[in-house]
């Protein structure tokens, strides 16, 4: 017991400088020059007058769409928040938002908004957080990936109840088993607000939950799963190993492209591991790829852009976005011949049974 209260205060000095700070989604009327991006927002979480939604389970599940303008100011791989009075130069910031009391009104404003693009272009990408996060941090990542990304697609985010406080591991992953049904509800309206493609991102404990769904979409209907989801990617996934192989295996189709995003210097995965009593790799901190080699999946390296926790490097170093903001593009790719995607992206190739891992490394000048 000793050993695991001092890891959570270890654990506490990570997110918390990660996650700092904690405040609710800003408001400004008067933004300009942002660009602003609305994010569909589908939650399990209990409605709270000051938050908007908190941590608290709620058996419905709520929606909303907030309109996130990113400052002209905004640098790549950050996400500029105020403590103080946000200023829409620098800070992001909501210049909208909208509730929606039923789930018609919400999949009629997101059908509409797909309707304004091209009949090839009705992409949606739904983004699902990780550990220790409010409904802002979910809110702001969204708009921060599809903006730094280039991600032409309507951006969908699925808030699930978790604690938002470092000791509240416990209660996020129980909260991740909580949430399956309402994020497969969120992904069927959003495809049957007409959608033509969706993509699906899972960060650090929301990939656990992503998995779970997917197999729980597939039990029920494998065709159902092949219809609704076009492309998964797992970033930092917090899964053992393990169970993520059981997953895989019970699903007979993996959604392609499949991306597991990788560090083996994400040191809160590290902490992960061995809170679990094993001291065992997780999923997002695999060295190599001889586990899980008899899947169809392929891992992406980019342990050499990790820096400090790394817990998130993909969305938070410049020069891994960089290589990675082509995501559709690259992705794609990968349904190819193994021979076709060398030369894609800098880095080694390595093909093993059915899985492709490539190992990222930084481009030299």
């Amino acid at each position: 017991m000793l050993a695991l209260f001092r890891f959570l205060i270890v654990l506490s000095l990570l997110t918390a400088a990660a996650c700092a700070p904690r405040d609710p989604i800003a408001f400004s009327q008067g933004a300009q020059g942002g660009t602003v991006y609305p994010i569909f927002v589908g939650t399990t979480r209990t409605v709270d007058p000051e938050l908007g939604f908190g941590s608290g389970r709620s058996r419905d599940l709520n929606f909303a769409r907030y309109d996130i303008s990113v400052p002209p100011e905004h640098q790549t791989g950050e996400i500029e928040r105020s403590r103080a009075t946000p200023d829409p130069d620098r800070h992001f910031v909501a210049v909208g938002e909208q509730s929606f009391s039923q789930a018609t009104d919400f999949t009629g404003d997101l059908s509409h908004t797909l309707q304004t693009r091209p009949h090839n272009a009705r992409n949606v990408t739904i983004f699902v957080h990780g550990f220790n996060n409010t409904l802002a941090d979910g809110v702001y990542r969204t708009a921060q990936i599809g903006h730094d990304f280039g991600i032409n697609d309507v951006m969908v985010h699925y808030s699930w109840p978790s604690a938002a406080h470092f000791l509240g591991y416990v209660h996020d992953r129980d909260s991740v088993l909580f949430a399956r049904d309402g994020l497969e509800s969120l992904i069927r309206k959003v495809k049957a607000a007409g959608a033509s493609r969706v993509l699906l991102i899972g960060h650090s404990l929301g990939t656990l939950l992503v998995m779970d769904t997917l197999r729980q979409i597939a039990i029920a209907d494998q065709r159902a799963l092949d219809h609704l989801i076009d492309e998964v990617v797992l970033i930092s996934a917090d899964i053992d190993v393990d169970v993520f192989h059981q997953m895989a295996s019970r699903i007979s189709r993996l959604p392609k492209p499949f991306l597991i995003l990788t560090s083996t210097r994400d040191r809160a995965l590290k902490l992960s591991a061995r809170l679990t009593g094993r001291q065992t790799e997780r999923l997002g901190n695999i060295s190599g790829m001889q586990r899980i080699s008899d899947l169809e999946v392929t891992l992406i390296d980019t342990t050499e852009f990790s820096k400090g926790i790394g817990h998130f490097s993909e969305a938070d170093s410049p020069a891994l976005i960089q290589i990675l903001s082509q995501l559709r593009a690259l992705s794609n790719s990968f349904e190819n011949d193994p021979a076709a995607r060398i030369g894609l992206v800098p880095g080694a190739l390595i093909v093993v049974q059915k899985a492709t891992e490539i190992v990222l490394a930084p481009i030299v000048n």
